[in-house]
Order: structure tokens, then C-alpha cells, then sequence
């Protein structure tokens, strides 16, 4: 038995492969850093839902066809809940979207993503939804949404290379849970609510935040070590470091590392999380020698999120807003199959007595 599956092979795939000994990330057949920077969020979309819709039409076509998603996503913003955290209310408002197996349902799950995260950050502010505008990109059509302003373009294409980064990342826990529901032919929709649930969790999505947190408490390069050795010494986890596949560097801090340059006015606070980051490494190779503990993507993640001005209890619906084209590619890849996932367990409870 493998509690975690950790060594299970539950899936052959042609969307993404992690190889966590060598620290790459391949997405059908590109390497990440071929992909951040050089393609578009919409550009990837199409890349991930190649033969998995016959309908799928150029990649301009596809980027036009999601601004009218948006647009008609946010038809259903006035039936939001009140008073649910962010992912609660952006689980609540896809819901609201209906499902099916076509492409205009992956269109409006991945356009409400956006949409539905931006309402839901502006409510919370207790300001007004501000409706799309179709002619945008998707990246910079959300930061529209979130502030009431258009973004400045370095803005729009840091957020661009972000969810182009986290488009898709293996059989992870949301993943797999897209692939189980899909499994089921219960349609793309309720395939993307399950990876959005499983992604709820604090252990798979949540942790970008804390990133933060911990660079606040910290305060000064001076008192890193004092804090970090005192953190360890609590047994606490150091949030964005250390990761479940990658036994080097997570690719992907570096691909947001980069979007960072995008933003010089926050070179300063760049420069006092690499001053941590480097300190927190050193740290954890003298406490761990004989463990792989290196940055992963949520150390990036957060100062990127941070300097667009993203409030820190939205980080995990704006990965979701990424992740969404994954999960879609993973649950129509899955539905064409016709397998049903369903694992065995191993019974460990009481025996029935057996009469003598």
C-alpha cells in the first residue's frame, strides 16, 4: 500500500511532465521557460485543449471567444453569496454556471474564474463588481476587474506570465481530484468545482499568504537566522520552501522571479526576500542535511501577487484562475478514456466473530 500514491502511476498524460530530480516543468512539450514570457495565458489554453475539443478554433479566435465568456460570467455575479471567504464565493459563483462537455462550458468555467475572483475581492472591499471588457486580455481584463482602473501593460503581462506558469503541474491533488469527478462523466463544470475544493485545503493551495506573513514578522535581513532557527527549533514549516515532488529548485519561482523585474519600484522588497531566501536555505541545509529543501513556487508567488496588489486572502482563487485550463485539459483528457477511477482500499477494521 502507498498512503500518499506517492509511487501509484494512475494516469498517462500528454499535458504536463514534472520531473522533480532535475527541477523542469514540461507542458506538451515545452519547457516552462520557453512557455513564461513568450507565450500568453489564452496561448497556453489553446496548447492544453488541443484534440481535446473539435471545435477548438485559432488561438486569436479562442482569446475573443473568452472576453465574450467573461462578459456573459458576469451575468451571474449579482447572485453571489455575502459573507464567505474569497475561494468560498468563487466556488459559489461556478457553480452558478451550469455544466456539459463542450467547449462553450470550458470557456465560461475558465472566464468565471476570473470574473467571479474579482467580484468577489471587490465585495469584500464592500465596493461594486465592475463588468469586463471583452476586448482585453484575460490577465489584464481580472486586474481591471479587481482595481476599477486598467493596469499598466507591465502589470498585465506579469499577471499574464503568472497564470501561464501555474497553468498545469502533473497529478497533483486538485488535479486529481478534476480526474476523478471526470472520471464519472459528470461534466467539465463539476470537474473544475472538485479541483477548486481539493485546492481549498491549506495543504495543497494555501500557502502563498503565510509567505508574506513570514517576511513581515521577520522584518530586517539581521534577524532572519534568529527567526528561522527558532521557527525550526518549533518544528513549523517555512512557507516557500521545500516541495512534495521537487528535489531541487521549483522551475516555476524562477519563471515569477522574472515577472518580478517587470515591477523596478519594488526592488527593495525583492531584495530583502532574497536576503530570507537565501539565509532560509543555508538554515535548512545545516538543520536537514539529507533533505531537499530549496524555494518552491509560493515564495514568488506572493511578492508577485503582493506588488499587483492582490489582497493576500485571494491568492489561492487567483492560482485557481490559472490552474482552471489545467483542470479542464486533465478532465477531457480523463472523460476520454471511459474508465472509471476506482482504486481498492485495504480493509484494517474488526472481523466478524465467527461462531464456533
Amino acid at each position: 500500500m502507498d498512503a500518499g500514491l506517492e509511487q501509484v502511476v494512475a494516469a498517462e498524460t500528454v499535458l504536463s511532465d514534472v520531473d522533480g530530480e532535475n527541477g523542469r516543468l514540461v507542458i506538451r512539450g515545452h519547457e516552462l521557460s520557453a512557455l513564461a514570457g513568450h507565450f500568453s495565458f489564452e496561448e497556453v489554453i489553446h496548447l492544453l485543449w488541443q484534440g481535446f475539443f473539435a471545435d477548438l478554433p485559432p488561438p486569436d479566435v479562442l482569446k475573443a471567444m473568452l472576453g465574450e465568456a467573461r462578459l456573459a460570467a458576469s451575468a451571474r455575479v449579482k447572485d453571489l453569496p455575502s459573507g464567505l471567504s474569497a475561494i468560498e464565493t468563487l466556488r459559489a459563483g461556478l457553480s452558478l454556471l451550469g455544466d456539459g462537455d463542450d467547449l462553450n462550458t470550458a470557456l465560461r468555467f475558465t472566464a468565471g474564474a476570473a470574473v467571479m475572483t474579482a467580484a468577489a475581492i471587490r465585495k469584500a472591499d464592500g465596493k461594486m463588481p465592475i463588468a469586463p471588457d471583452a476586448a482585453l486580455s484575460h490577465a489584464g481584463d481580472f486586474l481591471r476587474m479587481m482595481r476599477g482602473a486598467p493596469p499598466s501593460p507591465a502589470e498585465a503581462a506579469s499577471l499574464d506570465r503568472y497564470l501561464v506558469t501555474i497553468s498545469d503541474h502533473g497529478l497533483n491533488a486538485s488535479t486529481f481530484a478534476a480526474r476523478v469527478v471526470a472520471s464519472t462523466a459528470a461534466g467539465i463544470g463539476s470537474a473544475v468545482i472538485a479541483g477548486l475544493s481539493a485546492l481549498k485545503g491549506p495543504l495543497h493551495g494555501g500557502a502563498p499568504g503565510p509567505v508574506l506573513d513570514m517576511l513581515d514578522a521577520i522584518g530586517t535581513p539581521d534577524a532572519a537566522e534568529s527567526f528561522i532557527d527558532a521557527a525550526m527549533a518549533r518544528g513549523e514549516r517555512l512557507m516557500g520552501f521545500g516541495h512534495r515532488i521537487y528535489r531541487v529548485r521549483d522551475p516555476r519561482a524562477d519563471a515569477l522571479k522574472a515577472a518580478l523585474r517587470l515591477f523596478p519600484q519594488n526592488a527593495g522588497r525583492v531584495a530583502f526576500a532574497e536576503e530570507i531566501e537565501r539565509t532560509a536555505i543555508a538554515r535548512l541545509r545545516m538543520k536537514y542535511p539529507a533533505r531537499a529543501l530549496d524555494t518552491n513556487v509560493e515564495f514568488y508567488t506572493a511578492l508577485l501577487l503582493e506588488a499587483l496588489g492582490v489582497p493576500r486572502v485571494a491568492f489561492t482563487p487567483l492560482f485557481a484562475m490559472g490552474r482552471v485550463a489545467g483542470w479542464i485539459a486533465h478532465a477531457r483528457e480523463q472523460a476520454a478514456t471511459k474508465r472509471l477511477i476506482r482504486p481498492r482500499s485495504l480493509y484494517v477494521g474488526p472481523r466478524p466473530r465467527v461462531a464456533a
